[in-house]
């Protein structure tokens, strides 16, 4: 599948892809690296996407096998994200035909959405309702509730012996976090006068600055995607 190759000369900032048997292009597996400076920090969580065989006329399937405590994601795993819908007609579900998914649609859209779900949910129609309320005495008390973030925290740290186990090192700092990867979407205009810019990681995750190799001029920038972008409804 040439979108592999893809995802391998240009990675997204964040994500590993590997398939889960090299006789099955249908079946991926993805580890997801919890970007700094946010309450994922850390963490290696691992997904699977499965791909039909019309794809790319219907959506693939995807889902966490890292327990996952988040408005968006099911008790199994699977995620509530419009781009992951079928595309067809239908107005019970609140959602536009434009927000689901369409065969200009790809992996990296998905996987660039679904960076942005973790940080930024929708409460809107949620998947996991306690979740959810509990969130929003999170958000609305401005952080002083901590149920939420305690409960993540908890699932970052379990994450360490998958990672252990797997033999990955998780990237920790910014410039580890970015060196993960080649750029995908350059989101600023940097100065030549200047080596650092301000740029935001992966769905608006990281406000701070990713740093400009100097020696090669090579510019370690970000990818951005907005929840709007995705479609965050089910």
């Amino acid at each position: 599948m040439l979108e592999m190759k893809s995802l391998q000369d240009e990675p997204v900032e964040g994500f590993k892809i590997t398939l889960v048997d090299e006789s099955d292009m249908y079946n991926w597996e993805v580890a997801i690296f919890g970007p700094p400076n946010t309450h994922y920090e850390g963490g290696y969580f691992k997904a699977r996407i499965k791909f039909p065989v019309d794809y790319p006329y219907s959506p693939p399937a995807f889902r966490f096998l890292t327990k996952m405590w988040h408005p968006n994601i099911y008790e199994n795993g699977d995620v509530c994200i419009s781009i992951l819908h079928p595309p067809v007609d239908d107005p019970q579900s609140g959602e536009l035909p434009s927000e689901r998914w369409n065969p200009t649609q790809n992996v990296r859209t998905i996987l660039l959405s679904v960076i942005s779900l973790l940080n930024e949910p929708n409460t809107f129609s949620p998947a996991n309702v306690d979740a959810s309320v509990m969130y929003r005495k999170w958000r609305d008390s401005k952080g002083k509730d901590r149920e939420y973030i305690e409960i993540i925290r908890k699932q970052v740290l379990a994450t360490k012996a998958d990672a252990e186990r797997d033999g990955v090192k998780v990237p920790i700092t910014l410039d580890e976090y970015c060196e993960w990867s080649l750029p995908v979407v350059v989101v600023v205009v940097v100065s030549s006068s200047s080596s650092r810019e301000e740029c935001n990681i992966t769905g608006n995750l990281t406000k701070q600055c990713c740093e400009e190799t100097a020696s090669t001029g090579h510019q370690v920038s970000s990818a951005r995607r907005s929840t709007d972008s995705g479609g965050l409804t089910c």
